[in-house]
């Protein structure tokens, strides 16, 4: 049975057109992964389906008596006063309410344990209660709210929590109110790893129909069945999950590259039979007719081909990370350090050795003091945290800001050694070109300040790099790029990320942070992953 259906849906802002063509059908039981690069439209698609936004023409049908939830990027809620609370149960208004009666009676039972219309009244009320589901949505929020582990902060205003505590929070809010088609828009960005693996199971057991854009690969892989590419305005479907689409996607550039290629040998041929043809005619005249309208024929056909459109070759920009002067053996040393913050104990007894060429990856829930042992290891905040020799560290924290507003061009000038046309030359390779350029830096998007810091980062040739999640703003083809780049990179690197696809592709070390304690792991994800539980 098909829950939505789009059919030529196109849509502009200004003279941008971000949506040309697209049309896909989405299936009872669908578990669809939206994928492509920044900006491509993911989220407006999501947005249509939604009525969040109106397409400029085309057709969208949603099958009668669907519903939806939608969860999008925007993690704000209107009313500033609202507390966790009041958005879990904000879904369940009715039932709440009617719990909240069932409450009064008991204390009114219990005060009037005789008092036959009291009693009575509270059984019709509990019946009520036993047939709109009340328990069950009761047992549904007890066990959502720990999976996400949301029961601590319950009584806290939403604004006032972290961009972790909010998607947990939004997500618990969507789960509850039981919808059979889901629309989630970057659902993994700011969750932990073991709330993103409470989140895959829930998916993997979940009836009804969801679709999903996300940059998480891993976490495609394990939750989708069908994946569309959204690629210069149009949608291209996959019957599979991310690791198919690919497979399948190297294959049909390249077979649209061969019948690219075929066609143009086919037109090259036409083009020189037509100047062949012609110039036949022009030889035999006055008997020449006969060419031309052979000549005319074959014009007619090359007119009539639909041409095949070369396919778009991706366009990397350069991560080329190189550095001056090699460090020493030993890169850090962290011994007997406890750490704390505001007199709160975050991790005792940290002891961690860091060797030149290292890949070491900080895993741990949110809010058990990653960052804070990263800021502490720059900040050199202790004689137990020792740099070795002769380290240059590049930093690139999770919430970049800028302590100024100057232009792309004026804050790169700071740094760059070069004249201005070499550095609007290598801007331009970064995605920076023309007038972007000129763009106030305060003003850029997540992406577009995680690549300018990178460009900085490349610039100043760092020998040991420390990054806090970064892949949260990045596309998959950007973060390919850092994975191959940070690969090769002779230099040490110490990172935060939740995206076991990163971590498994770089990691040489996993420090994980749990109950106050640091453990290491060698290897990458999933080495670690197989062997948490047996380590003491």
């Amino acid at each position: 049975m098909i829950e939505i259906s789009l059919k030529n849906i196109k849509k502009s802002y200004g003279f941008n057109n971000i949506l040309e063509n697209i049309s896909f059908e989405i299936k009872t039981g669908d578990k669809v992964g939206i994928i492509g690069d920044n900006g491509c439209g993911k989220s407006t698609i999501l947005n249509i389906i939604c009525n969040k936004e109106m397409q400029d023409s085309g057709i969208i049908s949603i099958r009668n008596k669907s519903n939806i939830g939608y969860l999008n990027q925007n993690l704000d809620i209107i009313n500033k006063e609202y507390t966790v609370q009041d958005i879990i149960y904000e879904n369940v208004k009715g039932i709440s309410e009617i719990e909240k009666k069932m409450k009064l009676y008991e204390k009114k039972m219990i005060n009037n344990p005789n008092n036959i219309n009291i009693i009575n009244k509270y059984l019709n009320i509990q019946d009520k209660f036993i047939n709109i589901g009340g328990y069950k949505v009761n047992t549904l929020i007890e066990k959502v709210m720990h999976g996400l582990n949301i029961d601590k902060f319950i009584n806290r205003k939403f604004n006032e929590l972290s961009g972790g505590e909010k998607k947990r929070v939004l997500l618990a809010s969507l789960i509850i109110k039981k919808s059979n088609i889901l629309i989630l828009d970057e659902p993994t960005n700011h969750l932990d790893i073991e709330t993103l693996e409470w989140l895959e199971k829930f998916l993997n057991t979940f009836n009804g129909t969801f679709i999903i854009t996300s940059h998480d690969r891993f976490f495609l892989d394990k939750v989708t069945n069908k994946t569309i590419l959204i690629e210069d305005g149009k949608a291209i479907l996959f019957n599979g999950n991310y690791s198919y689409y690919l497979k399948q996607n190297e294959l049909r550039i390249e077979k649209e590259y061969k019948n690219y290629k075929d066609q143009q040998k086919i037109i090259c041929a036409m083009k020189k039979k037509i100047k062949q043809l012609y110039e036949y005619g022009k030889l035999a005249y006055p008997g020449g007719e006969k060419f031309f309208k052979r000549a005319e024929s074959i014009r007619k056909r090359l007119n009539k081909l639909e041409l095949i459109n070369k396919p778009k070759e991706k366009k990397d920009f350069p991560i080329n990370l190189l550095f001056e002067n090699r460090s020493g053996k030993d890169v850090l040393k962290i011994k007997d350090y406890d750490l704390y913050i505001q007199n709160k104990l975050l991790i005792a007894n940290i002891n961690v050795n860091i060797y030149n060429g290292d890949k070491v990856c900080i895993l741990g829930n949110n809010g058990c003091g990653k960052s804070t042992l990263i800021k502490n290891i720059i900040n050199n905040c202790s004689d137990k945290i020792k740099l070795g020799s002769n380290i240059k560290i590049g930093y690139i924290p999770q919430q970049i800001s800028f302590n100024n507003n100057q232009t792309i061009l004026e804050y790169t000038r700071n740094f760059y050694i070069g004249d201005i046309t070499h550095l609007r030359s290598s801007l331009d390779k970064f995605y920076f070109s023309n007038d972007l350029v000129f763009k106030k830096i305060n003003n850029l998007s997540g992406g577009e300040k995680v690549r300018l810091k990178l460009f900085e980062l490349i610039n100043n040739k760092c020998n040991f790099i420390i990054l806090d999640e970064i892949t949260n703003h990045i596309d998959v083809d950007t973060k390919e790029i850092l994975e191959e780049s940070l690969i090769d990179f002779k230099g040490t690197v110490l990172f935060i990320s939740h995206d076991r696809y990163f971590i498994n592709k770089l990691a040489n070390k996993v420090l994980y942070i749990n109950n106050n304690k640091i453990n290491e792991y060698m290897r990458n994800y999933d080495y670690f992953k197989s062997h948490k539980n047996t380590s003491k």
